[in-house]
């Protein structure tokens, strides 16, 4: 992630500080059938900006292609400010997309992006909007972030991209976020780049949000989008698993609930996620504890008390074997991520890692983000992946 100070040289070079040289001049293009909660959810924060800071840091106008009203999903049509042929003096321009990306757009869609990334104008897409980016060509090299449901796709379409399950990304010209909050999240920490993190935290606590997520974390990709339907026992015993942390079921009680024998289970495990079902309701458990270690005040005792273990050495053995630190080290590594967050204790991940894109039922890699699904978010894929291989 771009440190500060990086960010603010860069910023200045293109003319893009919201200060010496005025505020910052953001357009919304609006594309067909976008997603109404994701264009809403990037230009709150902007508003927020401005008033609680009592100066005119951002300006924002919504486009469309001819200047006429634009279709929302849910079937709103929305108002727009300008043609994208009248609105080339901007420093930023977010395409907002929705369903069907690939339909949506059209040449002079691209054209209009093309141009102003010429300029030197900061591009970003939200939603599938990365899609559009992606298409004109804007994304080749970078990484960028889209809805899990099209990592797939946009992988395949676009080799040149690197895509990632990251919420959303922030690298150089570009900005991408998944959709939905992700939105939110994305705006907060460019207005936190830019202007400093109280008034991001101010804004936060303003829009009633628990948290500001960083750049470094995942989607949560839904269990059933990863194993299919063709294991309904299996995605059973996983959802009583994660619903029985504080008081772990014996592998006799989990086959029973869903009228299965004991080998039954276990042969389910071994063949579709390659560990003993065991394993696998460990590491929800761990997984959910850092969860709570993340988001809370409770003491690592608590918490692993919360995730059904005995002692909370056994908890942070078994802690740092899958996850590589003590859960301790989950509220000293980043202390500077929690400054600004005034009287909450909210604390954040930092670990990177690498988003799997075979998602295959019978894999190591299923298996991975499997294990990952009870966190927050899908931080610990990465990690999850290094267990399996380690056991």
């Amino acid at each position: 992630m771009m440190k500060p100070e990086e960010w603010k040289l860069r910023m200045t070079r293109a003319g893009v500080n919201g200060g010496a040289t005025g505020p910052v001049r953001i357009g919304f293009l609006l594309l067909d059938n976008f997603t109404l909660i994701a264009h809403s959810a990037a230009i709150e924060p902007l508003h927020m900006a401005n008033q609680l800071s009592g100066q005119e840091h951002y300006q924002w106008l919504t486009l469309s292609e001819t200047g006429e009203p634009v279709r929302a999903s849910d079937g709103q049509r929305m108002l727009v400010d300008a043609a994208i042929d009248d609105a080339l003096d901007l420093d930023i321009v977010i395409v907002c997309g929705g369903v069907a990306p690939q339909q949506t757009h059209g040449k002079s869609h691209l054209r209009f992006l093309q141009a102003l990334a010429r300029r030197a104008c900061m591009i970003g897409g939200v939603a599938t909007g990365t899609w559009t980016l992606a298409q004109a060509g804007l994304l080749d090299g970078y990484r960028a972030s889209i809805h899990w449901e099209l990592i797939p796709g946009l992988q395949e379409a676009f080799p040149r991209v690197i895509v990632t399950n990251r919420l959303f990304t922030i690298e150089a010209k570009r900005l991408t976020a998944s959709g939905g909050t992700a939105a939110l999240d994305m705006m907060l920490n460019l207005i936190g780049q830019q202007h400093g993190a109280e008034l991001m935290a101010a804004i936060s606590e303003r829009v009633a949000c628990d948290r500001v997520r960083t750049e470094e974390e995942q989607q949560r990709v839904p269990l059933r989008h990863v194993l299919g339907t063709s294991q309904p026992k299996l995605l059973e015993v996983v959802a009583l698993m994660e619903a029985n942390v504080e008081e772990p079921l014996e592998l006799e009680e989990l086959a029973d609930a869903v009228n299965v024998s004991r080998r039954q289970v276990e042969r389910l495990f071994v063949k579709h996620l390659a560990c003993s079902p065991s394993r696998y309701y460990q590491n929800v458990r761990l997984s959910r504890g850092r969860q709570l270690l993340q988001q809370t005040s409770m003491t690592v005792i608590e918490v692993a008390s919360a995730c059904g273990f005995a002692s909370a050495p056994h908890f942070s053995r078994r802690y740092n074997e899958l996850f590589g630190l003590p859960p301790s080290n989950e509220r000293t590594c980043e202390p500077v991520r929690r400054a600004g967050r005034g009287r909450r204790k909210v604390f954040m991940s930092d670990e990177l890692s690498t988003f799997r894109t075979a998602i295959v039922a019978v894999s190591q890699e299923a298996l991975a983000l499997l294990a990952a699904r009870s966190e927050a978010s899908y931080a610990g894929v990465g990690r999850a992946l290094s267990s399996v291989g380690a056991h």
